[in-house]
């Protein structure tokens, strides 16, 4: 089973900032089909230009010198956010995944030290109100025990130690790109979601 928490926080913080952005990349990966459900079923949003903006992360994490010029990429990403009057639990578990790569701009951007804990906790905290709203436990006691055994999140942690293993290693182009492939979970998010 995962580490402690404390100990699973202090490896993530301990990864150096390539090791940290390559992290919270894989994580953002598995945050996208929620982003996609939802722009499929209201019609807001646009997946590809999320994905494209990923796409550039990874871009810039295999060639170190590429030039991307991420203030216009975090500018492009606000643009992606559901409707500030959406608040439907769709629209939370969308904007989730551009706050995530938001958080991943910024340390791309040279701010946000904090932001590896911010994208674990954001994925983490998707799967608990998933839980939440399919379990109806009224109990918050019974709630908090059920969502740490939950099969989705004994997942979603095994997910980020596996993660968190892989940015420990060298990270060299085919590291990256094994990587990415781990993110993207097959298409399946987080929450168990996908738009196959």
């Amino acid at each position: 089973m995962s580490q402690s928490s404390g100990g699973f926080f202090e490896r993530l913080q301990a990864l150096t900032l390539r090791g940290q952005q390559a992290f919270m990349a894989a994580l953002c990966e598995r945050l996208v089909p929620n982003y996609a459900l939802y722009a499929e079923t209201t019609g807001h949003g646009d997946v590809q230009a999320l994905r494209a903006v990923l796409a550039l992360v990874w871009e810039r994490l295999s060639v170190k010198d590429a030039r991307i010029d991420f203030d216009r990429q975090a500018e492009k990403l606000a643009e992606l956010e559901p409707p500030e009057d959406d608040d439907s639990f769709g629209a939370r578990r969308a904007l989730e995944a551009v706050v995530a790569i938001s958080a991943l701009l910024d340390t791309l951007r040279g701010e946000s030290p904090d932001s590896v804990l911010d994208v674990s906790r954001t994925s983490r905290g998707g799967v608990r109100a998933f839980i939440e709203l399919t379990e109806g436990e009224e109990d918050a006691g019974k709630l908090a025990a059920l969502t740490r055994e939950h099969p989705l999140m004994c997942e979603e942690n095994d997910f980020q130690d596996a993660v968190l293993e892989a940015a420990q290693g060298h990270l060299d182009r085919d590291a990256l790109k094994a990587l990415r492939h781990l993110g993207r979970n097959e298409g399946v998010s987080n929450l168990g979601l996908t738009t196959d």
